[in-house]
């Protein structure tokens, strides 16, 4: 069913409030959620309708379980998110990181001679 009751819990809670409530006030209980249940159908028709004229044509061509918020992970679409907006390729990227990482690791390895002769640091004024 909805909110993780099945029938045999519902049947439960309507016993345990037939008996809480009692025979005398019981009718008068049964007809108010009637009502509300009349109201809330309403509603969801009038809901239902509202959104159809405003959506005209384009209503029937929804697919409404693609817009379904249970669907969604929060992970996979900041993945994607950020994947989209990538201005490389993820594959280019990753391999200029490994080659940088690589030069980064052999201007390590120069002695202060050698670095003194590859001149000075690069300058990038846009990293800062």
């Amino acid at each position: 069913m909805f909110f993780g009751l099945t029938i045999e819990k519902v049947l439960v809670i309507g016993v345990i409030a037939a008996i809480l409530i009692g025979p005398e006030r019981l009718p008068r209980y049964a007809e108010g959620l009637a009502r509300f249940t009349t109201r809330a159908r309403e509603f969801v028709k009038g809901a239902r309708s509202r959104v159809k004229e405003e959506m005209g044509d384009d209503f029937d061509d929804v697919d409404w379980r693609k817009l379904d918020p249970r669907q969604y992970d929060p992970r996979r679409i900041i993945r994607e998110a950020l994947l989209d907006d990538a201005p490389v390729p993820t594959v280019t990227a990753a391999s200029t990181a490994a080659t940088m990482l690589a030069a980064g690791a052999a201007a390590t390895a120069l002695t202060p001679g050698q670095r003194a002769e590859a001149g000075p640091t690069p300058f990038d004024s846009e990293a800062t």
